[in-house]
């Protein structure tokens, strides 16, 4: 029995590692390839490293126990770590097509006014972050579209930004204020960094100029929310909902 036991580990150690390359090599996000790879991970200790011919009532009896636990975000994306899995490692149609359905919703993100736009700036002491998160909110950004900006995708004289691996893998421009480009441009000049826009913050000023990773995403959800605090405000803020633009000056 144990010699059995090693054997599926052996053989799901062998297919994970195959998954993984699929999915590098078929260009998915980061944060993507993570979660397929988690959903594997978890599928396989679930049946005890045996997932090669997985029935639907197997599945079933899966997601109906994640379900318990876990949101329909997470049963989402093991799904379709599952079907990934299926379709590139095992070369076998998926054999539960249906089985899973989650409600289809849509949230309303709160709304950012200009006003509370502004108590936020004000209120933010750090310069990195509050240059960064007026950038989010004059440009429409996410929050991770903005980490990544670089001194290049800032192109001042056709006054627009180079927005790179967006939604979907995709590129886009946007256009870029003059407000915007004015206090990017002196935030630029006190750091000097040749490459990030937003280096990280570890470093100090001294530091920030020879950074080679830009500003910490947990960071900056932390300085937000004490900001939107000491604010006195109810909304519940992410970096993200700034996606609103202001008024192009």
């Amino acid at each position: 029995m144990e010699d059995m036991s090693a054997v599926a580990t052996t053989i799901f150690d062998q297919n994970y590692e195959l998954h993984r390359k699929h999915l590098k090599l078929k260009g998915l996000q980061p944060k993507t390839i993570e979660a397929y790879s988690r959903a594997i991970r978890r599928v396989g200790d679930y049946f005890d490293h045996q997932i090669e011919d997985l029935t639907e009532v197997d599945l079933l009896n899966y997601f109906s126990d994640l379900s318990e636990t876990h949101s329909w975000s997470s049963i989402k994306l093991d799904l379709y770590g599952l079907k990934f899995y299926h379709e590139h490692v095992l070369k076998k149609p998926w054999v539960a097509p249906g089985l899973v359905q989650p409600p289809r919703s849509q949230r309303l993100p709160d709304i950012v006014s200009i006003e509370e736009a502004e108590r936020i700036f004000r209120a933010t002491r750090v310069l990195s972050y509050r240059v960064f998160f007026f950038t989010l909110y004059s440009l429409g950004l996410r929050l991770g579209e903005g980490l990544r900006l670089t001194v290049a995708d800032i192109d001042g004289a056709r006054a627009r930004v180079h927005i790179r691996d967006a939604k979907g893998n995709k590129d886009r421009l946007v256009p870029l204020p003059t407000a915007t480009y004015r206090l990017l441009r002196g935030f630029w000049q006190r750091h000097r960094n040749p490459v990030l826009l937003f280096p990280n913050r570890r470093g100090g000023l001294p530091g920030a100029h020879a950074a080679s990773t830009p500003l910490d995403r947990g960071g900056v959800q932390n300085a937000l929310r004490a900001v939107v605090e000491s604010c006195g405000l109810k909304k519940t803020f992410r970096p993200t909902a700034f996606g609103t633009a202001m008024p192009r000056t």
